[in-house]
């Protein structure tokens, strides 16, 4: 894609309670109780607010993620937080992660509206599937479903919804109250919706929200979950450790927006990378060995073994993956995560506990410790080169991690012309440059009668 001078990059702070690394809790600075403190994430939002980001983004998971021996594993409902951060932020955009394996659309659909409501059209919705048997014993299943029928799942959803949040016409409210008449009902319509996974009557019991709808975004890499992001989402974050690796998911998913008939320019990729950053490359690194030493190795081979189908003592410490792991098919859940963890062990030939430290603060996405000018230097060379159109910044350390990306690498990249100095828009799908999406509805009844006529 071409770096002409309009073209800006897009950056999303990824707010993981005290930070990606997963020993980050254990260090004197942090605050280990910070992940149920409403505060901490408002104070975050404001300094990513601060530093002009496009968005904050809060993952999900409807199962206890981690052994609460181990780290901080409680985890407050991301819309519920992102409501309290709207009413303290004025401009950012608020990304929130929510299954369609585990939710209803009707139920979540509201809940995106009334979040765009409250924020004056600042919602996204991350869309996932959810992944492993212990979620799904949280729902009355025994084992998650396959993966194919999650995303066929899934696809349903995400077109539910859309019915759901488009059967309020923008027009609909004429709230006149001389003839006493509030909304006019031929502009608020049952869907009739009957699908292979859901049957919803509509209408929505929320209006049309100020975006219209929520941003999509979606996180899966596989074949499955690229096929879906070509159809559905209008940003994508993805784990992509290689400039190579980056360039070669750019392609492929812009490529599969072309063929389904939507603009490749109106779906944005931005990678994960995690920047460990100091004022000299040498602090940047004695913290990321720190970080790494407070790793707990046998919690962290038990969490892989987990990954790999295996038992924890099929993985010595001090030796490389065995060469007989599970192939990519044998696995239901996380499919193009636990390839790129595969690939990253294979390619550098790492031991366990090697591949253990380097997956302590990405979880397979690119990590990087530096200088703010190394740092701008990355993100600059794989916009530039056909990687990304943007970051999804995952700070090793918060608070401490992102207030040093904010007032140090943005100022860089401001200067180098490829961020924005101040906010120009208002809405979230306006800070990433993307359109309000045309109501179905409308659309459909213009249609009919330029027909009739």
């Amino acid at each position: 894609m071409s770096s002409s001078p309009q073209r800006r990059l897009h950056l999303n702070a990824f707010l993981m309670a005290i930070g990606h690394h997963e020993a980050a809790w254990r260090l004197p600075e942090s605050d280990p109780n910070a992940n149920l403190d409403i505060k901490h994430y408002i104070s975050l939002a404001q300094t990513a607010e601060r530093g002009k980001f496009d968005s904050v983004f809060l993952a999900d998971s409807p199962v206890l993620f981690s052994n609460p021996e181990r780290r901080p594993s409680g985890k407050l409902e991301p819309t519920i937080i992102l409501t309290a951060i709207s009413a303290a932020t004025e401009t950012i955009g608020l990304i929130a992660t929510a299954s369609t394996s585990y939710n209803e659309p009707y139920n979540l659909a509201r809940r995106f509206a009334s979040l765009d409501f409250v924020s004056g059209g600042r919602a996204g919705w991350n869309i996932v599937t959810t992944a492993g048997a212990d979620a799904a014993q949280n729902f009355g299943l025994d084992d998650t479903p396959a993966h194919r029928s999650r995303y066929e799942r899934a696809a349903e959803f995400v077109e539910v919804s859309t019915k759901l949040w488009d059967s309020w016409e923008d027009d609909a409210i004429v709230a006149d109250k001389e003839v006493a008449i509030h909304a006019d009902s031929a502009k608020v319509h049952v869907i009739e919706h009957e699908g292979r996974f859901f049957t919803v009557r509509g209408p929505l019991n929320v209006p049309r929200s100020p975006q219209g709808y929520p941003l999509l975004v979606q996180a899966g890499s596989s074949e499955d979950g690229k096929d879906f992001a070509a159809r559905y989402s209008e940003a994508i974050f993805t784990a992509q450790p290689t400039l190579d690796e980056g360039k070669a998911f750019y392609a492929d998913v812009k490529d599969r927006v072309a063929k389904v008939g939507r603009d490749p320019e109106q779906v944005l990729i931005l990678p994960g990378i995690v920047p460990v950053i100091g004022d000299t490359e040498e602090e940047a690194r004695e913290l990321e060995a720190e970080l790494e030493r407070l790793i707990s190795p046998e919690y962290a081979r038990r969490q892989l073994a987990q990954r790999f189908n295996l038992e924890p003592e099929q993985l010595p410490l001090d030796e490389e993956l065995p060469e007989d792991l599970p192939s990519e098919d044998d696995i239901e859940g996380a499919k193009s995560r636990y390839t790129l963890i595969v690939d990253l062990a294979r390619r550098e030939k790492l031991t366990v506990r090697q591949l253990i430290g380097r997956l302590g603060g990405g979880r397979g996405h690119r990590t990087f410790a530096g200088t703010p000018l190394q740092v701008a230097d990355t993100i600059e060379y794989w916009f530039r080169n056909g990687a990304a159109d943007g970051f999804n910044i995952m700070p090793a350390v918060l608070p401490s991690g992102l207030e040093k990306f904010v007032d140090s690498v943005v100022p860089i990249l401001q200067e180098r012309g490829l961020f924005r100095t101040d906010y120009t828009e208002t809405t979230l799908r306006g800070h990433y440059g993307l359109p309000r999406p045309a109501n179905q509805f409308a659309v459909e009844k213009d249609s009919t009668l330029v027909s009739a006529q």
